[in-house]
């Protein structure tokens, strides 16, 4: 924000003493004295330009204490025109208040004269009522978005970021941004007048619309400016002066300026234009979004004017140009007031008696006035969005009126007024309150022919007789709460939308019945007699058909049939033999056999996936006994999903055919598909194929062709040549050299993949994280910006630190997951203000309230991207889907809140979400509040997917774990779920990741468990790592952000070790530090924080005077129980008494350390001693270098180790056998033992007492069970290593 000042002060504050000189911070902001003063007042205090320690204090001793930023006119413009997103210094203020402070004080303190509330970077501002308190507004605001504690919503009210959602305004916000209407502009000498009284000065002279604008250049964006109307008026040379014109306005008040330029070609270019303004003859005026209370006084004068929109303002009734003078517009015809806060309807508007089309909409209207019946001449009366309950009967007397919206009012019935209204053929009376549909009532309204009844609450049906209705030809019953419905008396109906109800059976007459959409319901029976001769569309997927209606089989005429996802086990004879279907679609039901088809047909669509066919009939593509092909016109063939092993040969009699898909298949042979001459997309991916067949010349239309998930298929290059003008060729990479991804974390690995389909950009992100917070949890997400790239992208950059922010606040997970949400939402600034996206974010940590489960995973989510978890091969969805279709709670909050649902199921016709992050011109029905779960995770969990709304669209939660449970691979498996959905039919935006879970108690290294010890590969967050990892910027490609560096110098290595061995220890023996040292814990079980970090005694440490980067060592005093030499190697010796439990590990490992014999694991008593080497000790090598590669090198062990409290590291079969690693340890010749070795007969090894013979006896095992050396080395004399136990 640029600096902020302090501006003058209130009326009634006392001068402040002079301040210290100010110091200056980044970002430019004076740091004031910190001096707070009442002004006066019981609840306003000063405005500051900054808080300051006793700001803070005041407002820290009450939550109703707050601050409003108060912005200058001039803000609004440098941020509509994208100069400047902050306010200059005089134009931004900070005042102190409480949430009873009104705006009338406020003002009085700022010396202004009303404030205005701007909401999410409108351009509409709303005038303040002296009474309103803004404070209050703005914690309500905050709290409806999704803010619940006090606290965070006094501290949320004071970040200046909330300005891009609200924003409060000492003057009006000008309308200067406007630049598509500027015609032309300047600054030039202007008088003012016809006569020479005026002087010439130099203004800002802007032709704008039709209007000409005259300000001075200082006070240009602050609103204070001359309007002069030219339509109607004149444009004349004045002759007197060179370059020089004249505009005068029309009408007897008319006004003259005359503006000099400079040059000729801006002479002539100024007439050019206002002559052309000034020929108008202007009927229609919109001066919607201009935040007007009155219209202007110049278009009284206008008396052509028509049409006035007036659109979203704020309309007031009894002001000079207000609504209650709108009678003066004598020719008006059409006036738009929708979206103006009206409250009552203004009842002078039933005098204009030239109105045909009146729009109230959105106003907050509870009834209409009697008069409204004067308006005779009314065609189009539109009431939507308001709260009406009933209507008045006068206005029954608008004979004329051909179009009535009433659409998401509160009406229980509909109104008997309709019978009245002869000319309207519809009644549209969606998203209302009915609970009954009453045939009846419909029966005496013969005019009406189209009912759109759309997400009221209609439960039951109504008939009190049988008397048919011939009039109704069109009903919509979508979204309600309807369980059986009888419409055979509306023999007339041609089309009936009734999706998404709870239908268990459906009757209808099918003398005039065309179209039936019936989806989304628990259909068991659809009952149409007569047979429907006039039927064409039948849709009636997803439902609980057990097979296909008798009478659509007869229907001559129907061309389009859908009953997939129902439990159909096979298809009539009867349906593929139809000579008018067109398009089949059975997809996804029990259908075990097709019928043979004996004749011709039509057929352009065959749709028989994921069903359960073995194999296609022979004569399914061969030619009929009038010898054309029986599916000679198909063009779209899906047979994915099935268990076919071959598809005949005769699909070659096809020719028309386009598109085939079959992956998902046991398919082992080539299809003759490659000589169809108009073949273009081919889908067999995830098949048995084994080798192609390929003609000798491939159709030039052949653009897509899949071949990925065939593991036996090997194709030769001349094959690849072949197919090398083919657009899009997916075959399966040989599979490269993968790097060690275990080596960052043992417990998960994810693997992303996205996928533009037919579109141009990839409107998809994703994070991952895999070590967040310290390496102690992960971080995964998804966004899906619809049709914009920019906000998925920020969200991408910045969820991730929100997130680990608020985990530092609050340890609740559905608090700091909320308010990542809603920060992240606040974050997005102007980006999401018209902007919208979907949010996915699943967050791993350590489980500390179920001691039971190692880690917890929440999930938060907004929109439609969707996180289902695989337990034990099942799906368990996490999310949850905020849409109008899908969640009908949230369907009526935005229903009583008064938003406008179109047809199409969207919000004011924009999105169907009704949660997302960003769309702040949306609220309050588009809400960034997130739906949070939380699970704890257990061994039984496999995996978790996430995906966008394309993905779940095409997939189901089953299929997409059953596709992926297998796959080794998270990156083949989130591929191959992207290229299922295009298989499906995909063509937008798909994104999947796949997480793969291993949390079980295999992982555990904790003491606790029995030294239970990995495998192998340790976790990379528990090697001794100085600085926390931090995460690199996220990929632009692929949206990972996942890199980390956990090195340390081998100085620090050294330094650390010694410090262990000399500093700590340097009076206690060996027993105590057996007695003193704690349970060692791993990741899966952490130990609790305590105040004071204590660095223990590790297995064994070994340091010397000088390490391999020939810096010193500090540690000079030698200590008790450690063996010393002439090289002043120091040994620390940690015996580990514990049990010993048999575990899995690698064969390197077996290899390269000694394994204890079982008499040793049955005593439980292990000990060993670990060499360290400065070079690898505590360094954690790149993540790239291969595993192999780092097992095979001693060096690198320390990585597969387990870490000790002191930072060093103990390789996992060593810590089982320290005195065997000890006697081996003064041959080392390299790292610590890099010094010349001098042994003395003095040397000693202390070992207790009581452990003395256990000792020489384990001793006697190891040197008897060294193998012999080999007769290369016997002439060699090597000096004999003595370890004596003296106690």
């Amino acid at each position: 924000m640029g600096e902020v000042e302090p501006g003058p002060a209130g009326p009634l504050e006392p001068p402040e003493p002079p301040e210290a000189p100010a110091s200056r911070r980044p970002g430019g902001i004076r740091v004031l004295k910190r001096t707070m003063k009442r002004n006066g007042s019981r609840h306003c205090l000063n405005r500051r330009s900054r808080f300051g320690s006793r700001e803070r204090d005041w407002l820290r001793e009450d939550v109703k204490r707050g601050c409003v930023y108060l912005y200058g006119a001039d803000t609004a413009t440098a941020t509509a025109a994208s100069t400047s997103a902050t306010a200059s210094s005089s134009d931004l203020h900070l005042v102190l208040c409480t949430v009873d402070t009104p705006a009338s004080e406020i003002c009085a303190g700022e010396g202004r004269e009303r404030l205005y509330l701007q909401l999410h970077g409108d351009l509409v501002s709303r005038r303040l009522e002296p009474t309103e308190r803004p404070l209050q507004i703005v914690y309500d605001y905050l709290s409806r978005l999704g803010f619940d504690d006090p606290v965070r919503i006094q501290e949320e009210a004071a970040n200046p970021d909330l300005g891009c959602m609200l924003r409060f305004y000492g003057e009006k916000p000008c309308q200067m941004d406007h630049l598509d209407r500027i015609l032309l502009s300047g600054i030039y000498n202007v008088r003012k007048g016809k006569t020479q009284l005026h002087k010439w000065a130099e203004r800002l002279v802007v032709l704008c619309g039709t209007c000409l604008i005259v300000s001075s250049v200082k006070d240009c964006q602050t609103g204070k400016m001359h309007i002069l109307p030219l339509v109607g008026g004149k444009v004349e040379e004045v002759k007197r002066r060179q370059y020089c014109l004249a505009f005068s306005s029309a009408g007897a008040q008319a006004q003259t300026y005359h503006v000099s330029f400079e040059t000729l070609a801006e002479y002539q270019r100024w007439q050019r234009q206002s002559s052309k303004v000034v020929s108008q003859r202007i009927s229609t005026v919109d001066l919607s979004c201009h935040s007007l209370e009155e219209v202007p006084e110049h278009l009284f004068y206008s008396q052509d004017i028509t049409y006035l929109n007036l659109r979203h303002n704020f309309m007031q009734l009894e002001r000079p140009g207000g609504l209650d003078t709108f009678y003066k517009f004598s020719q008006l015809k059409g006036l738009n007031l929708s979206h103006n806060k009206l409250g009552s309807f203004p009842v002078l508007l039933c005098e204009i008696s030239t109105l045909t089309e009146l729009n109230l909409s959105c106003n907050g209207f509870h009834d209409l006035p009697s008069q409204i019946g004067n308006l005779l001449n009314l065609q189009t009366l539109c009431l939507d969005g308001n709260f009406l309950t009933t209507l008045p009967e006068e206005l029954g007397n608008l004979q004329q009126l051909s179009s009535l919206g009433i659409s998401f009012n509160n009406f229980s019935q509909i109104p008997k007024v309709y019978e009245k209204l002869t000319m309207l053929d519809k009644v549209v009376m969606a998203g209302n309150q009915l609970e009954v549909l009453n045939l009846e009532v419909l029966n005496c309204m013969s005019h009406v022919k189209h009912v759109d009844l759309r997400m009221n609450h209609l439960k039951t049906m109504v008939i009190e007789n049988l008397e048919g209705n011939k009039y109704i030809t069109h009903m919509d019953l979508r979204d309600n709460q309807l369980t059986d419905l009888d419409l055979s008396s509306l023999c007339s109906l041609e089309q009936l939308h009734c999706e998404r109800n709870q239908l268990r059976e459906l009757t209808l007459s099918g003398f005039s019945l065309r179209t039936l959409y019936a989806n989304s319901n628990r259909l068991t029976a659809v009952n149409v007699y007569p047979v429907p001769s006039l039927l064409t569309s039948l849709e009636l997927s997803r439902n609980l058909l057990e097979c296909v209606p008798d009478w659509a089989c007869e229907a001559k005429k129907i061309e389009i049939l859908d009953v997939s996802y129902n439990l159909l086990t096979e298809i009539p004879m009867r349906i593929l033999s139809s000579l008018s279907l067109r398009k089949l679609m059975v997809g996804h039901n029990h259908v075990q056999n097709l019928p043979a088809l004996v004749e011709h047909i039509p057929l352009e669509v065959l749709d028989i996936q994921h069903n359960l066919l073995t194999r296609l009939p022979d004569t399914l593509f061969s030619k009929a006994l009038n010898k054309l092909n029986k599916l000679e016109q198909l063009e779209e063939l899906n047979l994915s999903g099935n268990k076919l092993k071959t598809i005949p040969t005769t699909i070659a009699n096809c020719k028309r055919l386009h598109t085939l898909v079959a992956h998902s298949n046991h398919i082992s042979i080539f299809p003759e598909i490659l000589q169809l001459p108009q073949i273009q997309f081919v889908d067999l991916s995830c098949n048995d194929l084994t080798e192609i067949l390929i003609p000798e010349s491939l159709p030039a239309t052949l653009q897509d062709l899949d071949l990925t998930g065939n593991t036996n298929l090997v194709l030769e290059h001349k094959t690849l040549d072949t197919f090398s003008h083919i657009t899009t060729l997916k075959i399966d990479q040989k599979p490269l050299p993968t790097t060690d991804s275990t080596v960052t974390s043992t417990f998960w690995s994810h693997g992303l993949a996205e996928m533009a389909g037919q579109r141009n950009k990839l409107c998809i992100s994703a994070l991952a994280v895999d070590n967040f917070a310290e390496g102690v949890g992960a971080v995964y997400g998804m966004f899906d910006g619809d049709r914009n790239e920019e906000l998925p992208r920020l969200l991408q950059c910045t969820m991730a630190d929100v997130l680990l922010e608020e985990v530092q606040q609050s340890t609740n997970d559905t608090v700091f997951m909320a308010h990542t949400f809603l920060v992240s939402h606040r974050k997005l600034g102007m980006a999401g203000q018209k902007l919208g996206s979907s949010a996915l974010l699943c967050y791993i940590r350590p489980d500390t309230a179920d001691p039971t489960s190692s880690f917890s995973l929440t999930v938060a989510n907004v929109g439609t991207c969707q996180a289902v978890l695989c337990r034990s091969g099942k799906p368990l969805p996490l999310s949850k889907v905020f849409s109008l279709e899908q969640d009908p709670e949230e369907a009526q909050r935005v229903k009583d809140q008064k938003a406008i649902i179109t047809e199409d199921n969207k919000v004011n016709g924009v999105t169907c979400c009704t949660r997302l992050l960003g769309c702040t011109y949306l609220y309050p029905w588009i809400l960034p509040k997130p739906h949070i779960s939380s699970t704890p995770l257990t061994i039984q969990d496999e995996l978790l997917i996430l995906g966008n709304k394309a993905l779940w669209e095409h997939l189901s939660y089953t299929e997409a774990v059953n596709a992926v449970c297998h796959v080794q691979d998270p990156l083949a498996a989130a591929k191959k779920l992207c290229t299922l959905a295009q298989s499906y039919g995909c063509q937008d935006n798909v994104g999947a990741m796949v997480v793969y879970l291993n949390v079980g108690e295999e992982g555990c290294t904790c003491e606790m468990n029995g030294l239970t010890l990995p495998g192998p590969v340790g976790f990379a967050s528990t090697a001794a790592i100085k600085d926390p990892p931090k995460p690199t910027t996220p990929s632009s490609s692929s949206g990972i952000a996942s890199e980390f560096s956990s090195e340390m110098s081998t100085s620090e290595v050294s330094s650390e070790v010694g410090s262990t061995a000399s500093d700590e220890h340097n009076t206690v023996g060996l027993d105590a530090a057996l007695l003193s040292r704690p349970e060692r814990r791993c990741s899966l079980h952490p130990t609790p924080t305590s105040g004071v970090f204590q660095r223990q005694p590790s297995c064994a440490t070994f340091s010397s005077n000088q390490s391999d980067n020939g810096l010193d060592s500090d540690d000079d005093q030698p200590v008790e129980g450690v063996m010393t030499n002439g090289s002043k190697v120091e040994v620390e010796v940690d015996i580990h008494c514990c049990r010993g439990r048999q575990l899995e590990n690698s064969p390197t490992l077996r290899e390269n350390f000694p394994i204890p014999c079982l008499e040793e694991r049955a005593r439980g008593l292990v000990f060993g001693i670990r060499r360290q080497n400065s070079v690898n000790s505590g360094i954690l090598l790149p993540v790239s270098k291969d595993k192999t590669e780092l097992q095979k090198s001693p060096s690198t062990s320390c990585l597969y180790g387990k870490k000790l409290s002191n930072g060093s590291i103990v390789p996992l079969e060593d810590s089982l056998n320290l005195i065997e690693v000890a006697t081996e340890a003064p041959r080392k010749k390299t790292g610590y033992f890099a010094a010349p070795a001098q042994l003395e007969p003095e040397d000693q090894f202390v070992v207790p007492r009581d452990l003395e013979e256990e000792v020489k006896e384990q001793m006697k095992h190891h040197q008897e069970s060294r193998p012999e050396p080999d007769s290369s080395e016997e002439g060699r004399t090597e000096l004999a290593e003595e370890f004596d136990t003296a106690l």
